[in-house]
């Protein structure tokens, strides 16, 4: 009786000890599911940049290649021009001249303007990628930021609020649980342990 009392003893501390095992091990698959979902999305970012500035790279040299053929152009036609010997027109041929002008300007007008709405486009490009790789580059911080303060706080057991608190991101609850967000992936990866539900802790080294 005493022999099947030890073993079922025995049984329930190893389940208990396999339960622990397991919510630590979800705990840092959570963590590094929301690690591997930042690397992919900064990798997003960093094309997204790259492609921007290709693009703007291209219509800069497009821009510079076609401004050069209209000044050859313009000085190869000048002497043309004034070499031409000048002929008397009638009122019937200056009317279609002029309507010819007014086309004329009319397209260039358009042409000018769409010119002006691709720049406008590919100027956007590069500042949308400069947000994304500053909000990572905050995000970056952010983890710096948290490790610096378990360094400072010991043995100390402290809450995701009270680590916001001490970075001055308490502020509203998005902030807040960035933090907490943050301090996940920092336990899954081994630079801080967690004590109890909400509580964390610095590792020792």
């Amino acid at each position: 009786m005493v022999s099947v009392t030890r073993a079922a003893h025995n049984i329930e501390i190893t389940a208990e000890s396999l339960q622990v095992d397991l919510n630590r091990l979800e705990v840092q698959k959570q963590a590094l599911e929301r690690e591997l979902a930042a690397v992919v999305a900064h990798l997003d970012s960093v094309q997204r940049a790259l492609g921007a500035l290709k693009a703007l790279a291209l219509d800069t040299a497009g821009a510079a290649a076609g401004g050069s053929a209209g000044a050859t152009g313009s000085t190869a036609a000048g002497p043309d021009r004034a070499s031409a010997p000048v002929v008397p027109q009638t009122d019937m041929s200056s009317s279609r001249s002029a309507k010819v002008a007014s086309k004329t300007g009319t397209q260039a007008k358009t042409g000018t303007q769409v010119q002006r709405s691709e720049s406008r486009k590919s100027a956007a490009r590069p500042n949308a990628a400069a947000a994304d790789a500053e909000r990572h580059s905050t995000y970056g911080r952010l983890t710096e930021q948290i490790v610096e303060y378990f360094a400072t706080v010991g043995d100390a057991d402290v809450r995701a609020r009270d680590v916001a608190a001490a970075l001055g991101r308490d502020a509203d609850s998005g902030s807040i649980n960035a933090v907490r967000s943050t301090l996940d992936r920092l336990v899954g990866a081994s630079r801080i342990r967690r004590t109890g539900r909400g509580l964390y802790r610095a590792v020792r080294s």
